[in-house]
């Protein structure tokens, strides 16, 4: 059994990408990069990124991770934020931890495609520094 069947299939990965976004971009260091964005469309992207990753029939089909942040200025805090974020949704949702675990470990290797700028002295302390990574 994939991931994607073990989380619930499609419903509960709709739902987690819809209170992942609501996480997101309620996040007031994280809302300025979507400024301009759309949304739905984005939702979209992340609903199929999420399948692929889950061993969903799913597949994205949009552009690499590097190319499609490439304009952003996102720094190390950024990403362990959403990463975050994303492991909190799942939690909400009563998703086990070993399943948690698992997508953590699918996404955490994609910080050296969307990672892009230097860590933010003026943040304070990282999430990679609060956990330990």
């Amino acid at each position: 059994m994939t991931l994607f069947e073990r989380i619930g299939g499609e419903p509960a990965v709709r739902s987690a990408v819809e209170r992942f976004y609501a996480r997101v971009l309620g996040d007031q260091s994280l809302a300025p990069f979507f400024e301009g964005v759309d949304i739905s469309r984005l939702k979209a992207h992340q609903f199929a990124f999420m399948s692929q990753i889950m061993g969903g029939p799913k597949q994205y089909s949009g552009a690499a991770m590097a190319k499609a942040h490439a304009r952003l200025a996102i720094a190390p805090e950024h990403f362990h934020a959403v990463a975050d974020h994303l492991v909190a949704t799942l939690r909400e949702l009563g998703v086990s931890e070993e399943i948690v675990g698992e997508v953590a470990a699918a996404v955490t290797p994609l910080s050296s495609e969307i990672v892009n700028s230097a860590p933010q002295a003026s943040s304070g302390q990282s999430a990679s520094a609060k956990t330990g990574e």
